[in-house]
């Protein structure tokens, strides 16, 4: 499958159509209820960055849906339309990486954080398509042997996460913090799957092949960390709107101990 190829489309097994160019601002499938605000008009020298983030959150998105597919009934086309996401990914960081050097040096203080922003955004939507791809890659070797409980959990946690990178685009788009509000509020949802998964395998006394074990530890750790990476464009979202850092107000309303 060429990505080089104007038009390409990715489809699930079940005939649903993916296609990452198409642009619809509205969370697809998410229970996100966004409050729409007018969105202030870009200035010229960053409409081609800022297009290529909302291409790329459409990519990354999409490669979390194909691998809920893939963990769900080994589908070949998910699994070429996840590496083919993958790939994407890492051509459009590329484009950033060549072309924001000297786009921020001839742009406004208001316009450079808008460029920061994307460089931001490529950053962790490329580590998510990393991510899932290492998922992918795992299943294929012990899809066979793969519990019905194990493959549940996989599912939840790639289901949660398509939906979160759901609300990056609309928060992106829409330049609008509840989307990214949501999201900040869900991530715990696949920690809480990964380290209940974790806990069933170490507590566990069902014999099972240090392999397959491996392979699922990895497969939920993966999941984590791009849910991490997701929550940071959450952050990002915040700090491009408002202007305002939610990290370290989230650092602080953690309890001690």
């Amino acid at each position: 499958m060429m990505l080089d190829h104007l038009g390409s489309l990715f489809y699930l097994s079940t005939g649903a159509k993916l296609d990452w160019r198409r642009e619809n601002s509205k969370s697809m499938a998410s229970p996100i209820k966004t409050r729409q605000r007018p969105v202030p008009r870009e200035p010229e020298s960053t409409k081609e960055m800022t297009a290529l983030i909302r291409q790329a959150c459409l990519v990354a998105r999409d490669a979390a849906a194909n691998t809920s597919e893939f963990i769900g009934n080994s589908s070949k086309m998910a699994f070429l339309a996840v590496k083919d996401c993958e790939k994407e990914l890492d051509r459009i960081e590329r484009q950033v990486d060549e072309k924001i050097t000297s786009a921020i040096t001839e742009v406004t203080e208001a316009e450079a954080r808008e460029l920061l922003a994307c460089l931001k955004f490529i950053t962790d939507l490329e580590r998510v398509g990393d991510l899932t791809w290492s998922v992918v890659k795992r299943v294929q070797v012990i899809s066979p042997r793969l519990l019905a409980d194990d493959r549940r959990d996989l599912i939840t946690m790639s289901e949660t996460l398509r939906k979160m990178l759901d609300g990056i685009r609309a928060g992106f788009v829409d330049r609008d913090v509840e989307p990214a509000s949501w999201v900040l509020r869900t991530d715990s949802q696949i920690d809480q799957t990964c380290h209940a998964l974790f806990r069933r395998h170490l507590e566990s006394t069902d014999r099972r092949s240090r392999e397959y074990s491996t392979n699922l530890l990895f497969m939920a750790q993966a999941f984590e960390r791009a849910g991490d990476h997701t929550k940071n464009l959450a952050e990002e979202v915040f700090h491009l709107v408002e202007g305002r850092s939610v990290r370290h107000e989230l650092k602080r309303r953690q309890p001690e101990g």
